[in-house]
């Protein structure tokens, strides 16, 4: 009787340890994206190269197509970089003739992020960008990404910190 006492009170003290409530398994990165209409940048697939660095780290791709929404590159950061700011650098190329067709720099504030609820991790640093072709960095606030393209007068958005 005794054992099943002790074995009754090993179980009662090991479920208090698990009080907490469960947390989600959903996965975050660090880092900083960059997004862009392709259409804004030509009528052409790929017209320009984008190229995006952060904190001396980059990442590039071609444009896409024009009919499609937006696209989008990121550059992942350490998950411990912490709230920054961090340097960020846009370069838009012509892939006809290389010519630069926008060149932009700004400081980002990073926000802190918890897929799975503030008390679970993981804890990732991000933030967002739009590739304008006239203004360079600015804020994503005013790409509704429901929308294609030309179906909404564009309000262009002033704070390019992501925030």
């Amino acid at each position: 009787m005794r054992r099943v006492v002790v074995a009754l009170g090993t179980v009662a003290a090991l479920t208090g340890c698990a009080q907490g409530r469960a947390c989600t398994q959903a996965d975050m990165e660090s880092g900083v994206a960059v997004l862009w209409r392709p259409a804004d940048f030509g009528e052409q697939r790929d017209a320009v190269t984008v190229r995006l660095c952060v904190d001396g780290r980059c990442e590039e791709r071609a444009s896409g197509d024009p009919g499609d929404p937006f696209a989008m590159v990121s550059v992942r950061l350490p998950d411990d970089i912490g709230a920054g700011p961090v340097p960020v650098r846009l370069t838009v190329t012509s892939r006809q003739d290389g010519r630069v067709v926008v060149r932009d720099g700004a400081r980002a504030r990073l926000r802190e992020q918890h897929p799975n609820g503030r008390s679970c991790p993981p804890t990732a640093w991000t933030a967002a960008f739009r590739a304008h072709p006239e203004k360079g960095l600015t804020s994503t606030e005013d790409m509704d990404l429901r929308k294609t393209p030309g179906t909404m007068e564009e309000r262009h958005g002033s704070d390019p910190s992501g925030s």
